[in-house]
């Protein structure tokens, strides 16, 4: 069994960008090496928009990485960068990663939004594009 953790960030402005791009490549690399990471990977989308697909042998891995190093650190600063985040989590029987439709069409109908100081219509709504996959666009870590 696997546990899936989808993310979607959509930085609201430019301004933040550079220190968004540092936390995230740091979040992905501790996540990739982080006990019971099964799978770690990045998308950047249209319009400043990131999404995250990790695996984990369990819940509580997930947890662990969630609340320590990097990622706590970036998860504080996210509310005030960001006008649009979601996250979605479920537990799958193969430890292949979703595709990104899958991970978009999860994160709509089963997932919830996390709070940010600036919501967009779209983070209000919980509706969002489907990503955008070009070439170049997407990270594999692990």
């Amino acid at each position: 069994m696997t546990f899936v953790s989808i993310t979607r960030l959509r930085v609201r402005s430019w301004r933040f960008l550079p220190a968004f791009f540092l936390y995230a490549l740091r979040s992905a690399r501790q996540a990739s090496r982080a006990e019971g990471n099964v799978g770690t990977r990045l998308l950047r989308d249209q319009r400043n928009t990131f999404w995250t697909v990790t695996g984990w042998t369990g819940e509580p891995a997930m947890k662990k990485f969630m609340l320590a190093g990097t990622h706590r650190k970036a998860m504080r600063k996210l509310p005030q960068w960001c006008d649009e985040a979601a996250l979605a989590h479920w537990t799958q029987e193969s430890e292949e990663m979703p595709s990104w439709e899958e991970a978009w069409r999860r994160l709509e109908s089963e997932g919830r939004p996390s709070r940010v100081n600036h919501p967009s219509s779209a983070h209000t709504a919980h509706r969002f594009p489907a990503p955008e996959v070009r070439a170049g666009s997407a990270v594999v870590f692990k």
